[in-house]
């Protein structure tokens, strides 16, 4: 248990109503979960109002609520904290609950809407690898130096955020890279965290479902350079459009660019492209990655950026990077037989697809087709849909539309409304097959010697969900097995 004013530390408080010297057994914003001595926390979300349920709440047990609007109703033996933001509130006293983790440690966030899960993983790998404890909060895992844990969003919700730092720190991690989605930032969930780094990969169309235009998209992703204080470093991709928007009013002291095309301040020149390998030089430092494609090197150039503003000698940090392994579904490779290469990738949005398959071209011999498989997830963003196809039908030889995780909608309509970006020869070519198994089997009976398979949008998952039901897909293992049955 803890003091109600202990845990208040840090939260914009407008008003009061009770004593603030009230012992908590446990914080909660599910009105289900409120059990005797509870401090309810009502969030006004996109399909519920907290506020609803704090007459609720109150019969259930709690002692204490954190709302946006005071009850015209007012229990005297509760105490209600009136708040301008109740969510940002939740991950103040989440952080003041695992008494503030992120002040013991050196955290990195990472954002933007291709990248941030490679270059998380990677600069936790080269840190792990150079004998420092490190964390890592992803879209792929949790991971605390050698243990890793399942998550199944981009960022977690605050509480769990702050019990993992809370773990982290406990366990000696003097490091922490984080992914933190657009989806995060607006719905305060790392409020409370001091970020000691952020960087910026890049912006493309994704979530405007979500943000209803580009604008707030960008000005989301904004949201975590204008969190940092004058300690801090802020890394932002040049060849982007959006990423000196990121660094305006930013209070950081050291804003540094990376990138490829521009005069940035961590500047990569691409020396040799392979299906293997990338050989680079970062400021005129000679570098082999194990990592395949432009958009890696730009990667890279954060990785390399973030390692020396953390203290790592440039030299270490670049033969460190030269070890790196590629991150799970990012552009992850499987060698079938009959030379047969497999590309799993997690590109599910029009500039992450057309730069994989753009970067295919560059590494294909004139002998080698392409072949794409590619569907579009349910409930999330249609706009794309159409752009998907399109592209995958002008950058591959061969091209078979199917179901990625269609949720709640019916995959049909999703493949009809893909079908929609093609012409009317593209249509005729392409196959459309909604069994994603199926899709994959065809694409491996029609590869011949030496093809590529590119099998796009779901990447590291290990599930497929349909109607809310999740079952078991490993695109990576099912490709492999299925190249091997039908190659061998």
């Amino acid at each position: 248990m803890k003091l109600l004013k202990d845990i208040l530390f840090g939260v914009r408080i407008l008003d009061v109503l009770g004593s603030t010297l009230v012992a908590i057994n446990n914080v909660n914003s599910n009105s289900k979960n409120i059990k005797k001595d509870d401090l309810f926390v009502a969030i006004q979300g996109s399909s519920a109002d907290g506020h609803e349920f704090i007459e609720k709440s109150i019969n259930d047990g709690a002692i204490a609520i954190i709302c946006e609007k005071i009850p015209k109703i007012i229990n005297k033996n509760v105490t209600y904290i009136h708040v301008s933001s109740s969510s940002q509130a939740n991950a103040i006293i989440a952080g003041n609950w695992f008494n503030r983790p992120s002040e013991k440690l050196t955290i990195v966030g990472i954002t933007g809407t291709n990248g941030k899960t490679t270059t998380a993983s990677l600069l936790f790998q080269l840190f792990k690898n150079s004998g420092v404890k490190s964390g890592l909060i992803s879209t792929i895992k949790i991971s605390i130096h050698n243990s890793n844990y399942p998550t199944q969003h981009t960022t977690p919700d605050s509480w769990e955020i702050q019990k993992y730092l809370n773990k982290m720190s406990g366990q000696g991690c003097k490091v922490v890279f984080m992914e933190v989605s657009s989806h995060g930032l607006i719905q305060n969930r790392v409020s409370g965290i001091q970020f000691k780094g952020a960087i910026f990969t890049n912006i493309s169309h994704d979530h405007i479902d979500y943000h209803k235009t580009l604008d707030n998209y960008v000005a989301a992703k904004k949201i975590l350079f204008d969190k940092l204080n004058q300690s801090a470093f802020a890394l932002y991709n040049l060849d982007d459009v959006f990423g000196e928007t990121m660094i305006l009013e930013c209070k950081a002291k050291k804003k540094l660019s990376f990138g490829i095309l521009g005069n940035a301040d961590i500047k990569a020149r691409i020396l040799e492209s392979h299906i293997s390998g990338t050989l680079i030089s970062i400021n005129q430092k000679e570098c082999w990655l194990k990592l395949i494609g432009d958009f890696n090197v730009s990667n890279a150039c954060a990785v390399y950026g973030a390692a020396i503003q953390l203290g790592m000698a440039p030299d270490i940090a670049l033969q460190g990077m030269s070890a790196l392994e590629p991150v799970d579904g990012r552009f992850q490779k499987i060698e079938g037989p009959n030379n047969i290469i497999g590309i799993v990738d997690y590109a599910h949005t029009p500039d992450a697809l057309e730069k994989t398959l753009n970067n295919l071209q560059k590494f294909r011999k004139s002998s080698q087709r392409i072949i794409t498989i590619i569907g579009c997830g349910g409930d999330r963003d249609k706009e794309k849909r159409p752009k998907m196809a399109s592209i995958s039908a002008s950058l591959c030889d061969y091209l078979i539309l199917t179901s990625d995780n269609p949720r709640t909608e019916k995959p049909g309509t999703i493949l009809k409304e893909m079908e929609n970006g093609l012409e009317e020869l593209e249509k005729k070519q392409c196959i459309t097959i909604e069994d994603r198994r199926e899709a994959i089997k065809l694409a491996c009976q029609n590869a011949n010697p030496g093809d590529i398979i590119v099998l796009a949008g779901k990447g590291h998952e290990k599930f497929q969900e349909i109607n809310g039901e999740k079952t078991p897909f490993d695109d990576a293992l099912i490709l492999k097995n299925m190249l091997m049955d039908v190659q061998a």
